[in-house]
C-alpha cells in the first residue's frame, strides 16, 4: 500500500459545551481495511461522518487522497458510506437500487445495468437483480448496500456499523465476506464499530478511540499483545491488569501489566512452578464460566486480588468444568506474557 487514502489534521467537533472529537490527526493510508474501534460516545462516529462530510469540524481539517475536503460537501468527495439500516429503496428492484448512483450521475443506461450487475456478482448476489428488497434476508440486503457503495468505484468507502443488525451467526460470516471483498476491489474501507472481535477480524491497522481521543493505533496484534493503555487493555478483548502491591508481589517490579486470560494454565496447586520462566501463583476459583469452546475462571489470589483464566474445552464439559468452582489451583504464565502497560502517572 502506498500513499495516504485519508489524512485528518488537529481534528476537533463541538457540539455546544460536549467535545465529541477533543483534536486528533491520523493517516489511513490507501488500500487498507481501517476500523475505529471504541464505546458508544468515544468519538469514532463523530469522525467517520467528518470524513464523509456530514459535518463539519470546528476545527481542523480532512484531507482524501492529498487534497483538502474540509469544506466541500458529502457527494463533492470520492467516498461512500453504507448505514447499519441499508437505506435501500422499497419500491425499486435490487438492481435499481444499485444503479441508482449511477443514474444521479447521467451514466447510460445500458451502462448502468452492466456495471450494476458486476457489483451484484462481487457480493455474491448473481440472478438477485429483479428482486425487491423485502423479498431478501438481512444479510442479502447488506450486500445490496454494498453493491450501491462500489458500483461507483470510491475512492474510500465509509462502514458505519454495517453488520449490527445481522445475528451472530450471520454477522460472523460477513466479516469474512466483507474483507475477503476489500481485498478483492482495493479500495479502502474505513469501519465503525464498537465490536472488538469485528475490528480484530477484519483490519489491517485499529484506532481505538476513548472520549473523543485515539488511545492507539496499530495492527490486530499489537493492539491486542501490546496495549498502549489500561483502557485499550481491558476494552479490546478480556485482561488482567497487574498494579500496585499486586505487581510488585508477582511481577516482582513496580507499574501496570496486562496479562491476557488464554495465556494463564491452571494446574493442581500442588504442580510446582516453573522457574525462573514462569510466574505463578496460588488462589481459590471464586466463579467458573462456561463458554461452550472454553471456560473462563475468577481466581481469587491468596495475596489479594483476583485473575481470570481462559481455559480450552477440548476434553471438558459443563458438568466437568462445574466441579472447579471453590477449587484451589495454581495460576502460571510466562514471566514475557506480562506486558508492561504505560500509564499517564
Amino acid at each position: 500500500m502506498e500513499g495516504s487514502a485519508i489524512r485528518l489534521h488537529h481534528l476537533r467537533k463541538s457540539f455546544g459545551e460536549t467535545t465529541a472529537v477533543a483534536g486528533i490527526d491520523l493517516e489511513i493510508r490507501d488500500g487498507e481495511f481501517f476500523s475505529m474501534l471504541g464505546p458508544s460516545g468515544s468519538g469514532k462516529t463523530t469522525v467517520l461522518r467528518l470524513i464523509a462530510g456530514f459535518e463539519t469540524p470546528t476545527e481542523g481539517r480532512v484531507e482524501l487522497a492529498g487534497q483538502e475536503v474540509t469544506g466541500l460537501a458529502p457527494f463533492e468527495r470520492d467516498v461512500h458510506t453504507v448505514f447499519q439500516d441499508y437505506a435501500l429503496f422499497p419500491h425499486m428492484s435490487v438492481e435499481q437500487n444499485v444503479a441508482y448512483a449511477l443514474k444521479v450521475r447521467g451514466v447510460p443506461r445500458a451502462e448502468r445495468a452492466v456495471r450494476a450487475r458486476k457489483a451484484l456478482g462481487e457480493v455474491r448476489l448473481e440472478g438477485f437483480g429483479r428482486r425487491r428488497p423485502a423479498q431478501l434476508s438481512g444479510g442479502q440486503r447488506q450486500r445490496v448496500a454494498l453493491a450501491r457503495a462500489l458500483v461507483g468505484r470510491p475512492r474510500v468507502l465509509l462502514l458505519d456499523e454495517p453488520l449490527g443488525a445481522l445475528d451472530l451467526k450471520l454477522r460472523e460470516e460477513m466479516q469474512v465476506e466483507l474483507k475477503a471483498l476489500q481485498r478483492e476491489v482495493g479500495i479502502t474501507f474505513v469501519l465503525v464499530t464498537h465490536d472488538q472481535q469485528e475490528a480484530l477480524t477484519m483490519s489491517d491497522r485499529i484506532a481505538v478511540f476513548h472520549q473523543g481521543r485515539i488511545e492507539q493505533v496499530g495492527t490486530p496484534a499489537e493492539i491486542y499483545e501490546r496495549p498502549a493503555t489500561p483502557f485499550v487493555a481491558s476494552f479490546v478483548g478480556t485482561s488482567n491488569l497487574l498494579e500496585g502491591d499486586t505487581a510488585r508481589r508477582i511481577v516482582g517490579m513496580p507499574g501496570t501489566y496486562s496479562v491476557r486470560p488464554e495465556k494463564i494454565r491452571i494446574l493442581k496447586e500442588s504442580a510446582e512452578p516453573d522457574e525462573p520462566e514462569h510466574a505463578s501463583v496460588t488462589g481459590t476459583v471464586a466463579e467458573v464460566v462456561y463458554l461452550g469452546d472454553a471456560t473462563r475462571f475468577l481466581v481469587d489470589l491468596d495475596g489479594g486480588g483476583r485473575l481470570t483464566a481462559l481455559q480450552q474445552n477440548l476434553e471438558t464439559s459443563s458438568e466437568d468444568v462445574a466441579g472447579y468452582r471453590g477449587a484451589r489451583v495454581r495460576l502460571q504464565w510466562h514471566r514475557r506474557h506480562a506486558v508492561a502497560v504505560p500509564t499517564t502517572d
